[in-house]
C-alpha cells in the first residue's frame, strides 16, 4: 500500500517504526524485536542504512526479513556520495522485491566531505526525489524538521526546501524527533501555509536516559525541555515511557495521521507507550 493510501485509510493514526541494520551483522535479535512490534499492526517499517550507503547491501537482508514477516518496508535512500547509476540499480532491486515506498533523504554532508572521492550527482534531497519520481512508481516520503534543519539559513528557507521536495513528488513528510508538541503544531501550520497539503507524520523518540537524549541533541537542532531534563536527572527509569505516553496522546488528540517511532532496534519502551495509547 502506498503512502497516500496508508494515511487516508483510517480515522485512527497509523503507527510506523524505524529500525537500522545492527552493527555486528546479527539480525536475529532484530527479528525478535520486530515480531513483538508486529502485534501493533504497523503501517510501515522504515530501514536506515549507514553513512554513504555503507550498509545498503545489508539492508536487502532486512528488507527480506520484513517482507517475510508480512510487514510493509520503507527503505531509506540517501543521495550524498551516490551516483545516478547506483540509485537506479537500488530502485530496480527493491521494486523486484515488491517494495512500494521509500524515504528519500540527502544524508550527512559532513561524511561526504571527509571522503577522498565522492560523487555528487545529487546535492539536495529534492533532486533525489525528482530522479526517483521520473524513474519509478515508488511512493516517496521525505524528512521534515519541526525545529528547523541544522544547516538551514532560516525557518523560511527550511520550508522552501521542503516545498521543493514536495513539488518534486513526495507523498508524505516524516519529521525529525522533537520533545515539545507545540513546535510540531507550529511547524504544520507553516507547512500548510506554504501550500503543502500532504501528511506530516511526527517522529517520536522514546527516551531511555539523559545521556541518550543529549547525544541525539548533539546530532540535531532539537532541544530538551527543562522539565524533561530535570525528570531524567532525578529518575531516568520510567520517565521516558511516561513522557512518551503523554506526548503521543496529545498528538492523537490533535488529529495526527500517524506516529513514527525511532525504536533504536528495541521494542520495550515503544510497546509500553502503545499499550497505553492504543485502545
Amino acid at each position: 500500500m502506498e503512502l497516500s493510501e496508508i494515511y487516508q485509510q483510517s480515522n485512527k493514526p497509523q503507527v510506523s517504526f524505524e529500525i537500522f541494520p545492527p552493527k555486528n551483522g546479527d539480525i536475529s535479535k532484530l527479528f525478535d524485536e520486530l515480531r513483538i512490534l508486529k502485534r501493533y499492526n504497523p503501517a510501515l517499517i522504515s530501514i536506515t542504512y549507514g553513512a554513504n550507503g555503507g550498509t545498503r547491501d545489508f539492508s536487502y537482508e532486512i528488507l527480506r526479513m520484513i517482507i517475510d514477516l508480512e510487514l510493509t518496508p520503507m527503505p531509506h535512500f540517501t543521495c550524498i556520495c551516490a551516483t545516478k547509476e547506483l540509485i537506479e540499480h537500488y530502485i530496480v532491486q527493491i521494486e523486484n522485491m515488491g517494495v512500494e515506498n521509500i524515504l528519500a533523504l540527502r544524508g550527512d554532508e559532513a561524511n561526504a566531505k571527509s571522503e577522498n572521492f565522492c560523487s555528487l550527482d545529487f546535492k539536495y534531497a529534492n533532486e533525489l526525489v525528482d530522479f526517483i519520481n521520473q524513474k519509478t512508481t515508488l511512493s516517496i516520503g521525505v524528512g521534515g524538521y519541526p525545529e528547523g534543519h541544522p544547516e538551514a539559513e532560516s525557518t523560511e528557507k527550511d520550508i522552501e526546501n521542503l516545498k521543493r521536495k514536495v513539488d518534486a513528488g513526495a507523498s508524505a513528510i516524516f519529521t525529525q524527533m522533537f520533545f515539545e508538541n507545540d513546535k510540531y503544531y507550529r511547524y504544520v501550520e507553516r507547512v500548510q501555509k506554504a501550500g503543502i497539503n500532504i501528511p506530516v507524520i511526527p517522529g517520536i523518540m522514546p527516551v531511555r536516559s539523559l545521556a541518550q537524549a543529549q547525544k541525539m541533541v548533539e546530532m540535531t537542532s532539537v532541544k530538551i525541555p527543562d522539565e524533561l531534563r530535570k525528570c531524567l536527572e532525578k529518575n531516568p527509569k520510567g520517565v521516558g515511557v511516561e513522557f512518551g505516553i503523554s506526548q503521543c496522546q496529545d498528538l492523537i488528540n490533535n488529529g495526527v495521521k500517524g506516529l513514527h517511532f525511532f525504536t533504536l532496534n528495541h521494542s520495550d519502551m515503544v510497546s509500553k507507550i502503545l499499550d497505553e495509547i492504543i485502545k
